[in-house]
């Protein structure tokens, strides 16, 4: 981590072994920014990534906005594939949303089944008062790549209707997305 890099002299505050920092990745000296693999946050290239421009923004005096840590995508590389964001169903309760929840299963998806990869599903969690899409789960064919649907909806606050209410191209693995949209949002999917 951040251990025997000299960060005692600058007196940059660190907690177990990681480097504090605020949500434009300053330290606690002005002039200093840490992110990455340095700071409490996951270890993952993407996130290293949006730190940087937001550090950097920041640094050029350029309006930017602090990283969501709750709509950082996951993703598992091995089979079937696993994408998540957002919370999921138990942390969802334990911050004290009032949860609905919406699965669909890749199996009564036609593209899934021409791919002949039809093991897995799709499960959205959704805030019952307003609807919005607070976590999406996906494990199955091409989950790292359909979980970036479930990114921009939850960056633009969607709710599960209005997923709903986006059109999906058929035949798709994305409509699993739309049909699980269809069960939270609705109590049921309408193609199964």
């Amino acid at each position: 981590m951040s251990e025997k890099i000299g960060l005692e002299k600058l007196s940059i505050a660190t907690d177990r072994g990681y480097i504090r920092i605020d949500g434009n990745c300053r330290t606690n000296v002005p002039t200093v920014f840490a992110i990455g693999d340095v700071v409490p946050t996951p270890w993952l290239a993407h996130v290293a990534s949006a730190e940087g421009a937001v550090a950097v923004e920041t640094m050029a005096g350029v309006e930017t906005y602090p990283l969501n840590y709750d709509q950082i995508p996951g993703c598992t590389y091995c089979h079937p594939e696993i994408g998540s964001i957002g919370l999921t169903e138990a942390k969802a309760r334990e911050r004290g949303h009032e949860v609905v929840v919406g699965k669909f299963p890749f199996s009564a998806i036609g593209k899934a089944r021409v791919l002949n990869d039809t093991e897995g599903f799709v499960k959205i969690v959704s805030d019952k008062k307003y609807g919005e899409v607070l976590g999406v789960h996906v494990i199955g064919p091409s989950a790292t790549e359909l979980i970036a649907e479930a990114g921009a909806a939850m960056k633009l606050e969607a709710t599960a209707q209005d997923l709903v209410r986006t059109v999906h191209a058929h035949p798709t693995l994305a409509e699993a997305i739309h049909e699980a949209s269809e069960a939270a949002a609705n109590g049921h999917a309408i193609h199964i």
